[in-house]
């Protein structure tokens, strides 16, 4: 029988990364003389990785450019968000708990995620987290991105586990709607980077705090 599997997104569910995001995007229109995004009108802009984040900012400012300097911008918010990934990043209360709560029944951790894999990478060792998971898989793991369901299903494959025994734990619509296609159980939480109430997309259950996922996930997985 497969190992039961935990498998997470990173941005808006284990990690409110949201501060150093907004921040390096202000840094970057500051420097195509744009005003910066207020962090609550920005926050929301948050889901689906990076680059979607930046185009809906420039969108949001009125600019349009080609595609090729687009590309340079990218390249820039990644470097400059890469030196600063968690100067003000900080897990959600609760989840290193849980984390070990979780191991201590055998269950095996994941991350899948639209955040490239090697900030999440980064990111996670930053914050002390890297140690609990057996695989981090992001976007360009596998050249496929949430919500295809090829992502969570070979993110399963790396954590050793199967489709039969595995949970995905995650904050958004992109989350829940991968879960579906791939046939996992879907726990949401309510703090994260959703522009909707996460109730909406019925979720199998959602959390208002980590203290809560253990016992729902032992229960879910039958442990």
């Amino acid at each position: 029988m497969s190992p039961p599997v935990v498998v997470f997104d990173l941005d808006g569910t284990l990690v409110d990364t949201a501060p150093d995001l907004i921040d390096t995007l202000n840094v970057i229109l500051a420097r195509l003389d744009l005003a910066a995004i207020a962090y609550d009108d920005a926050r929301p802009m948050i889901g689906g990785g990076v680059r979607p984040l930046l185009e809906r900012a420039l969108e949001a400012r009125g600019r349009l450019f080609p595609s090729a300097q687009v590309d340079q911008i990218f390249a820039d918010y990644l470097e400059h968000y890469t030196a600063h990934i968690a100067d003000r990043s900080r897990p959600f209360p609760g989840i290193e708990t849980a984390l070990g709560r979780l191991r201590a029944r055998d269950c095996r951790l994941a991350v899948c995620t639209n955040k490239f894999e090697g900030l999440s990478v980064r990111l996670l060792e930053a914050l002390g987290l890297s140690a609990h998971f057996q695989a981090v898989c992001g976007q360009d793991t596998f050249g496929v991105k949430k919500p295809d369901p090829r992502i969570l299903q070979k993110t399963l494959a790396r954590a050793g586990g199967s489709i039969e025994r595995a949970i995905l734990v995650g904050d958004s619509r992109t989350d829940i709607d991968t879960a579906r296609a791939t046939g996992l159980p879907v726990i949401a939480v309510d703090f994260g980077y959703s522009t909707s109430p996460i109730a909406d997309f019925k979720p199998d259950r959602i959390i208002s705090h980590f203290d809560n996922l253990p016992a729902i996930a032992f229960e879910i997985l039958r442990l």
